[in-house]
């Protein structure tokens, strides 16, 4: 008897299991805009960490090492006012001048994953797709309006872009290449 018992709760905890997968949610957070600079301009503003305080109003604080498998801090601030600082984040990809991606979490269970893609078009204008999916069977429970999300990475979007493109930027976001002195 005591044998079918414990068969029978690994068979109820193998069916729960597979019927948490099929029942994950996904939050989805996509946004675009076009920078006139080159995708080597964008990105070396995008990997300079340092300098988020200095143009970025929702990640107003990274820190850690730019490659692949390194932890970050992340803090960001919500249009709604919330500060939150992120938790378990890693670097996931890295490509100069094309990809950043970080995120983190326990897959099937709770992930994100934020990402920078930059798209080379005409006249020198860079394409940023900046997303993020969350996934997970708790991702429904946690406190990811959409909505506020996607305004602050419009906001910040946008502030990348003037960033970017003012007229005091120097030649090197302009160009992608290092910066010559101007003599008057």
């Amino acid at each position: 008897m005591i044998y079918k018992v414990i068969w029978s709760r690994r068979i109820w905890i193998l069916l729960c299991l597979c019927m948490a997968g099929a029942c994950t949610t996904t939050k989805s957070i996509d946004t675009a805009i076009a920078i006139d600079a080159k995708p080597c301009a964008v990105y070396d503003v995008l990997a300079d960490f340092d300098h988020y305080p200095d143009w970025n109003p929702y990640h107003i604080d990274v820190a850690g090492a730019l490659e692949v498998g390194a932890q970050l801090k992340v803090r960001v601030s919500r249009p709604d006012g919330k500060v939150i600082d992120v938790p378990h984040v890693r670097v996931l990809e890295v490509e100069r001048c094309r990809t950043l991606v970080w995120g983190g979490g326990v897959s099937g269970v709770f992930r994100g994953e934020h990402r920078f893609d930059l798209v080379p078009g005409p006249n020198n204008i860079t394409q940023l797709s900046h997303t993020e999916r969350f996934q997970g069977l708790f991702i429904g429970f946690a406190d990811l309006p959409v909505d506020v999300l996607t305004q602050g990475y419009e906001t910040m979007n946008e502030a990348l872009k003037v960033h970017i493109e003012a007229d005091d930027a120097t030649d090197e976001h302009r160009s992608g290449r290092p910066s010559v002195p101007r003599s008057d």
